[in-house]
């Protein structure tokens, strides 16, 4: 399928896992795509696609990154929000320093906020399409995960808040969030090497009985970002193998 030929797509945090995924996912979908992260390895230039170094916690980043999609593909008709971190540690709140906690909001936040911001001003003559990836743990609390679990609860209400005044724009922009549940990811491969139990514990209690892979999770952005979802703003779609439903 082609659902999304001659549109251009943002994708942050894009060198490897979701991010990775999604991009390769909208290029197939017949998207253009500019693919940003901190690191290189993001680069997949082809015709079809530029790769750009950026952080997202920095505003004038931003606007190079809109800059290069406008200069190269003529716009920006979809924003997928995806780079994301969690602290160095499971930590409970009594330890965590000051610092960490600023650190992981700083990226999962704040720069889901510069990249919303930035996205609908780029969007607002033309309409368009932001994903923001959030996580279960917008949803359910476990101990350690304070800085992150916050952070990604406030990317429910920053959606929520974004999809009510993009709708009101000239030209709508769509504002909606997914929330993976435990995905094979390079970040959460991390954190089954801190705890190693986990997997096994998180699979039995998953009712599907195992993890959920990057190309479902990039599958679910596809959809959001097309026709078929065009109804669809200010939702919160979790892809989890029913971790939640218990």
């Amino acid at each position: 399928m082609h659902r999304l030929n001659g549109r251009t797509a943002i994708v942050t945090g894009a060198a490897s896992g979701i991010g990775r995924a999604t991009v390769e996912r909208l290029l197939a979908e017949g998207a253009n795509v500019i693919a940003t992260d901190l690191s290189e390895g993001a680069a997949l230039d082809t015709e079809q696609c530029r790769s750009i170094v950026h952080d997202v916690r920095d505003e004038a980043g931003w606007e190079q990154v809109i800059s290069l999609a406008e200069a190269v593909f003529g716009g920006v008709d979809i924003l997928v929000n995806n780079a994301g971190i969690t602290a160095a540690k499971l930590l409970p709140i009594a330890e965590l320093s000051l610092a960490d906690w600023q650190r992981v909001l700083s990226v999962n936040l704040d720069g889901v906020f510069l990249g919303t911001r930035a996205g609908m001003k780029a969007m607002e003559e033309r309409g368009g399409v932001i994903v923001n990836i959030a996580s279960v743990h917008s949803f359910i609390a476990a101990a350690g995960t304070v800085a992150y679990s916050t952070s990604k609860g406030g990317v429910v209400m920053l959606t929520k808040v974004a999809a009510v005044e993009g709708a009101r724009l000239k030209c709508p922009v769509r504002v909606n969030s997914v929330h993976p549940g435990y995905i094979e990811t390079p970040l959460v491969s991390a954190r089954f090497e801190q705890v190693p139990a986990l997997k096994a514990e998180i699979e039995s209690r998953t009712p599907l009985n195992r993890l959920g892979r990057v190309d479902e999770v990039a599958a679910a952005v596809a959809y959001l970002c097309g026709d078929d979802a065009g109804f669809i703003t200010g939702t919160s779609l979790t892809l989890d193998g029913g971790l939640t439903a218990i």
